[in-house]
């Protein structure tokens, strides 16, 4: 069972986008980041709950006349360093973990895009010393990074997708050779399963049926992935084969998150649930097996992002559009 704990304040409300909500854990302090409008709100909170420090980042502008919406916020944890990646309808930043330092932009080329078509990034996650971030013509752009210092190249762009990137986990590969580390999802449902390195490869594609996947996981092998009819489906990375179908939610789900220490599942969307699920893999068959653990309900919320604090998944934070604070849930 999870109790409410203390909010933290929010100078505005959380955009009603998917995935809107980044948490990093260091020391005895919690980061979150959420995004609005043109602007990301960096906030950092001590265990008690009690908020310590703000910060305000802005979208780079670029070519235009009005100013740039930001799509995603994310801390990207590499081998040496821990870096803040905004996606946004212009282009990509990276800046040092507290967001006071930008080490690298990248402006998208919207040279591709027709008149009627937004052009933004979407789905940020890092794999080794690469940080992954998808894109609206369904391209995923591979960046090389140092363990330290701004010299980031752009290695590689993956193609795999037709409709725009909605986003991407990673698990560590544990030098295992064709293991599935990158799962990649997209608008129409379609996910791509990847083995990472300096040279990406697309090991298999598991088809859409119709609705959009915003959110992926990938833990030991098992990709979580979650719709836009409410499902949440569970496959086998190396194979695409299925083992789980869950009705998890009367609508589109919004976020899903794993505390990889325990294999717990979290999955929130726009019905006002947040569920959490327990997986674990039988040893006799082999087959990903499901139980429900604690379902939350925050009344009359658009659920936009939801995330575990901790890799425990003893606590979890949830972000809702019009809700000017982040919720926290801590187990009893």
């Amino acid at each position: 069972m999870f109790r409410r704990e203390r909010s933290i304040p929010l100078r505005g409300s959380a955009a009603a986008l998917c995935n809107n909500l980044s948490v990093l854990q260091q020391r005895n302090l919690t980061h979150f980041g959420v995004v609005h409008g043109p602007s990301a709100q960096l906030l950092s909170a001590a265990p008690e709950g009690v908020p310590l420090a703000q910060r305000q980042l802005h979208a780079k502008e670029g070519a235009g006349v009005s100013s740039p919406l930001i799509t995603q916020v994310h801390w990207c944890v590499l081998p040496y360093r821990v870096l803040l990646v905004l996606a946004s309808h212009r282009g990509i930043q990276m800046y040092e973990s507290d967001g006071s330092v930008m080490v690298y932009w990248h402006a998208l080329d919207s040279g591709d895009a027709s008149l009627v078509q937004a052009v933004f990034a979407r789905g940020i996650a890092a794999s080794g010393h690469f940080i992954c971030v998808g894109a609206w013509s369904g391209r995923v752009l591979v960046f090389d990074i140092p363990a330290k210092g701004p010299h980031i190249v752009l290695s590689e762009e993956l193609a795999g997708h037709q409709t725009p990137v909605t986003d991407i986990a990673t698990e560590p590969a544990q030098g295992q050779d064709c293991v599935a580390d990158m799962v990649t999802a997209d608008d129409s449902g379609l996910l791509c399963v990847w083995r990472s390195g300096p040279e990406f490869k697309l090991l298999t594609q598991i088809p859409g049926f119709g609705v959009p996947c915003p959110s992926v996981q990938l833990w030991q092998g098992t990709i979580a992935a979650g719709y836009g009819d409410g499902q949440v489906r569970l496959y086998e990375a190396s194979t695409g084969t299925l083992h789980v179908q869950i009705n998890a939610h009367a609508r589109a789900v919004c976020a899903l998150d794993l505390a990889p220490d325990v294999g717990k599942l979290l999955s929130a969307a726009e019905d006002t649930f947040v569920h959490i699920w327990k997986l674990s893999r039988s040893p006799e068959s082999g087959y990903i097996e499901v139980e429900h653990c604690h379902g939350e309900c925050v009344p009359d919320t658009q659920v936009c992002g939801a995330r575990f604090c901790d890799p425990s998944g003893s606590s979890f934070a949830v972000t809702g559009y019009d809700l000017a604070e982040i919720l926290r849930f801590s187990s009893m």
